[in-house]
């Protein structure tokens, strides 16, 4: 394994200047935990920089990226450790500062409803819908990312897409009975 050079440093450095907040959006997206989508980013980081020196086309190193985060999250998704873990803790709300109260709770309470229907639905299918439909790839690079067939990304996005339809529902049912 050869570190990059000085040169390279500097070219490794802006880039992650520049991409860690949409990398960290993309694995806050599929993990739905905001200190693991950190964690998952320097792995990917450090996974990044090591090959740094290997990678010749510098206009795709941001989909190269992506398609490092989502290994990185799905080798954490594998980790026998990781699936008994529960995340259901109550965690005291934090109140944003500067913030009016009424501005964006409509917003928020949207975003909040998705992610947390999208922590219901399987890996794999969570995988398939955020990239087709967050990150814009399309069905054959969805496949390149995931190594599956095409047929494979459109029956795990369709059943993922499902999926994310049932989880929504109990959640938006819920939203209506609150007064």
């Amino acid at each position: 394994m050869s570190l990059p050079s000085r040169s390279d440093d500097e070219r490794f450095r802006a880039f992650a200047d520049h991409s860690t907040q949409p990398l960290t959006r993309l694995a806050y997206l599929l993990c739905g935990d905001q200190h693991l989508a950190h964690d998952l980013v320097q792995t990917c980081l450090v996974r990044l920089y090591q090959a740094w020196p290997k990678v010749e086309d510098r206009e795709s190193v941001e989909p190269y990226a992506r398609k490092v985060l989502l290994r990185c999250w799905l080798n954490e998704v594998r980790r026998p450790w990781r699936r008994s873990e529960t995340r259901d803790g109550c965690v005291p709300d934090r109140p944003e500062v500067g913030a009016d109260p009424a501005d964006g709770v409509d917003r928020l309470h949207h975003k909040e409803m998705l992610r947390t229907a999208l922590a219901r639905i399987p890996p794999r299918q969570r995988a398939a819908v955020v990239l087709r439909y967050w990150s814009q790839y399309s069905v054959t690079e969805t496949a390149e990312i995931l190594r599956c067939s095409e047929g494979t990304v459109k029956s795990q996005t369709a059943r993922g897409l499902a999926a994310l339809r049932a989880a929504m529902t109990p959640l938006a049912a819920t939203e209506e009975s609150t007064p």
